[in-house]
């Protein structure tokens, strides 16, 4: 058992409260299964592309009780309602909830755990059974923080919902492992943007597992961007559960961290449930940005769109993997999914893997995937007109990303993320400050 494992033992040992609302048993048998299997090796089909040993040889300290101070002007840009979380401790003091109307309960994962009512934390309890879900383990384990959004039936939040994590350097390495829920009840909707962010160097590790249940009619639009800091390692999951007509509308933007790997986990079990998940992975330096999609049509007339973009600079690594499955019964299913990719340096990689697994009549479904290069002929048309090659390849770099952002409906995120994307990769490709 390697340093990495040890301390998240060590940090088990130490979790107040562990058997507190009926919750022991589990935690103790996901701690049990961790250190049972320990962490997957490259004969790991989910695991073969991103390593873990450098990762396995690192020990994190627990986070501490008080989330530490840090700039506040990173938040500028980020209006109410807003949750906000630092090193994975809720800061009440840079929360700001006012906006959210009747029929919105949000509080933070810590005071469910305190209020001693076993139902409003039992998601918790999940069980993750494949040895490959190392990380779900142990945040299934340890997990003491995170979100709590309950959205009665019929509610229409007009506001956007801000969740905001941020990363602040502190003495040594730190890990934090936050359970979020999130359950829109029948003919409900709202948006939420998740906010990942970096405030100064650290190479802090994060682990996030996101609940989704979608009612009835429910409409969930939801974006996440990840740029936390340039040595960070972060593991998200999301798992969503679509009901009947639901729609459930999704932008993932990958800038940061050393170490980023996401796995959404979708089923349509509702009829007409409808699914858009589009991203954009950026690897520049050593970065690894891994994705993993794991859509499950179960019901009949469910849809799903997946549009996703790729780009690999200096000596990063990107890693895609799409899978969508269409189980018996669930006629009438319309799925989709293009991963396309630009390399931009020999140095680069990308691995690619759109899977596509149907049994079931009567459907339509197509995926594809391709890995090229920035178009020559374009790049001599910039050049031609006296714009220097870095900046002709990032602005060709921008407009290739530009369509899986088309989707979404909120013009104002839609400029945000633009900006953002553009900025980091003017970082990347060294031309100063984002046209």
């Amino acid at each position: 058992m390697g340093a990495l494992l040890d301390s998240f033992r060590d940090a088990f040992a130490t979790l107040p409260a562990v058997d507190a609302q009926q919750l022991g048993d589990g935690r103790r048998q996901a701690m049990d299964a961790l250190l049972a299997d320990g962490l997957p090796g490259p004969r790991e089909e989910a695991w073969k592309y991103t390593p873990l040993r450098a990762l396995e040889r690192r020990a994190f300290a627990a986070a501490d009780a008080i989330a530490p101070a840090f700039d506040g002007a990173l938040l500028d840009d980020i209006p109410a309602p807003r949750l906000v979380f630092v090193n994975g401790r809720h800061d009440p003091a840079r929360s700001d909830l006012s906006g959210l109307p009747a029929g919105v309960a949000l509080a933070p994962f810590s005071q469910a755990l305190a209020s001693g009512e076993p139902r409003d934390v039992n998601f918790i309890l999940r069980r993750y059974d494949q040895s490959s879900d190392v990380f779900a383990r142990a945040n299934a384990a340890l997990a003491d923080e995170g979100v709590v959004l309950r959205i009665d039936a019929g509610v229409k939040v007009q506001a956007p919902l801000h969740l905001v994590f941020v990363g602040v350097p502190q003495a040594g390495d730190r890990a934090w492992h936050l359970r979020h829920f999130v359950d829109v009840r029948n003919d409900a909707s709202i948006d939420l943007v998740e906010h990942q962010l970096g405030a100064g160097d650290h190479a802090h590790l994060s682990n996030d597992v996101l609940h989704l249940h979608a009612g009835q009619r429910a409409v969930v639009r939801h974006a996440r961007i990840q740029s936390d800091a340039a040595r960070a390692s972060r593991f998200a999951r999301t798992d969503a559960v679509l009901g009947r007509d639901a729609q459930y509308r999704r932008f993932d933007l990958e800038l940061g961290s050393a170490l980023a790997r996401h796995e959404l986990n979708v089923r349509l079990e509702g009829d007409g449930a409808r699914l858009t998940a589009n991203g954009v992975l950026l690897g520049d330096g050593r970065r690894h940005v891994d994705t993993r999609l794991g859509i499950e049509h179960i019901a009949r007339d469910t849809a799903c769109e997946l549009v996703w973009r790729g780009i690999a600079d200096g000596r990063s690594r990107v890693v895609f993997h799409g899978g969508i499955g269409i189980r018996a019964g669930a006629d009438g299913t319309d799925a989709a999914l293009s991963n396309k990719n630009l390399l931009l340096s020999a140095d680069a990689e990308i691995d690619t893997q759109p899977v596509l697994v149907i049994d079931a009549d009567e459907v339509k479904a197509a995926h594809g995937a391709t890995v090229g290069q920035l178009d020559a002929g374009a790049l001599f048309y910039l050049r031609s007109r006296g714009i220097a090659e870095p900046q002709a390849r990032r602005l060709l770099t921008v407009a290739f990303c530009r369509e899986p952002l088309l989707a979404l409906e909120d013009g104002d995120l839609r400029q945000y993320l633009l900006a953002r994307l553009d900025a980091a990769l003017a970082i990347a490709f060294g031309t100063g400050e984002p046209a």
